[in-house]
């Protein structure tokens, strides 16, 4: 069977194709590709367009998820205290069930929050994970709001709090634990929260970007993470074995890893400045003439930070947290144009319908073609500030602010 028909059939048994995604169930969606068939989106809109706009308990920075009727977003009261997972009709923002875990006082980024990871769904549990510097909780329940179990999978230790984000792969949650102390990747039994495997990971400064799920060259899948110690490293997801890792980054790392064209992209940064780099690496582990995975190119400028890219047909899509976006040709990863739009970011873009959407630090909703010719399509003010990734699911899309969350319907 050829390599191409392998990826296909990767696709079709271990990730919801594209075209009929319709539940968002974790960060960035299905296998955290940031991408949406979903047509009827507005690009610009006024608040007589919205379905709804309510006010949420507290702050927080964590995407909503979606499973058919069932919305769920996590918010945090009291300088990090009090944390809730809150369960919304995704129609029409009407508060189903919280549930409400206290927690002890934790320090944070300034752009951080103590709600900053985004749950994840099978569509029959909801998984959500907590943190201070005491104990990392991760909690399962059901769509009533009943907890089916809870787990302490020990302190967490970072100046920034947790950030990074749960994600599920077949019988298995996958939660990343990488903080200043001893760190691993785990995988816990979804239905019972017992422990499947651990991977001990080196330590660097603490990453905050959300694993994914490709194929290797037989078309298996693998685990891949970034990291600043390990740079982009596959794993076996269902027992925990280093497949491989092409070494460490210079930086920390953030943004998520993406995939394309038999690629994997993986960038690094610091605080204040765009991502000082980032490679794509062949998605099989192939070996260069050093015995490294090999590195099919480099970036050094003009690439983000916190935020991850999007890859569509055939180009990166780069959207920089100092507002300079950016089309890359995959194959090279040459520059096919860049335009400052402006604004500060701090949350991923989606591409929703061929479009992508930037959420800015100040809530402005900008909105370009996903074209090798660049297009502004639209500038919407949400009204209030943010460092959340927006979430598209059933004919809506959900913008989060520090403190509310609006809901845009498709046109009909």
């Amino acid at each position: 069977m050829s390599r191409l028909l392998f990826v296909a059939a990767f696709v079709l048994a271990f990730v919801p194709s594209i075209s009929r995604a319709e539940n968002w169930p974790r960060f960035m969606g299905a296998n955290g590709s940031g991408v949406s068939p979903q047509k009827g989106i507005p690009t610009t809109w006024s608040e007589g367009n919205l379905a709804w706009n309510i006010e949420l308990p507290g702050e927080g920075h964590s995407a909503p998820i979606i499973w058919e009727k069932d919305l769920f977003v996590t918010s945090a009261e009291d300088k990090g205290l009090t944390r809730h997972l809150l369960c919304l009709d995704a129609a029409t923002g009407t508060e189903k069930w919280r549930r409400t875990i206290g927690m002890n006082e934790s320090g944070k980024h300034l752009k951080s929050s103590w709600a900053s990871s985004t749950p994840a769904t099978d569509g029959k549990l909801v998984y959500v994970a907590f943190a201070d510097q005491e104990k990392y909780l991760v909690s399962a329940y059901d769509f009533q709001g009943n907890l089916v179990w809870r787990r302490d999978v020990g302190d967490f230790e970072s100046q920034h709090n947790l950030g990074v984000s749960l994600m599920l792969f077949e019988d298995m949650l996958i939660v990343p634990n990488e903080q200043d102390g001893p760190s691993s990747m785990m995988a816990l039994d979804k239905a019972t929260g017992a422990t499947r495997w651990r991977t001990l990971t080196e330590i660097a400064k603490v990453s905050y970007s959300t694993p994914i799920i490709v194929p290797d060259a037989a078309g298996k899948p693998q685990l891949i993470c970034a990291s600043q110690a390990m740079g982009i490293m596959s794993l076996n997801p269902h027992t925990g074995d280093r497949n491989w890792a092409n070494g460490s980054f210079p930086l920390r790392t953030v943004a998520s890893p993406v995939y394309g064209n038999g690629l994997l992209i993986a960038s690094c940064g610091q605080g204040g400045r765009y991502g000082v780099s980032q490679i794509a690496v062949d998605a099989t582990g192939k070996l260069d003439d050093k015995g490294q995975p090999k590195i099919v190119w480099e970036r050094k400028k003009l690439i983000p930070y916190v935020p991850t890219p999007i890859v569509y047909e055939g180009h990166l899509y780069e959207w920089s947290d100092e507002g300079i976006v950016s089309c890359v040709s995959l194959k090279d990863g040459s520059d096919v144009w860049s335009k400052r739009i402006g604004g500060n970011y701090s949350g991923s873009p989606l591409c929703i319908d061929g479009k992508i959407y930037g959420v800015s630090e100040k809530g402005d909703v900008v909105v370009i073609k996903a074209a090798p010719e660049y297009e502004l399509l639209g500038t919407t003010p949400l009204g209030e500030g943010s460092h959340s990734t927006p979430s598209v699911a059933n004919g809506r899309a959900y913008f989060r602010t520090f403190k509310r969350l609006i809901c845009l319907p498709a046109k009909k």
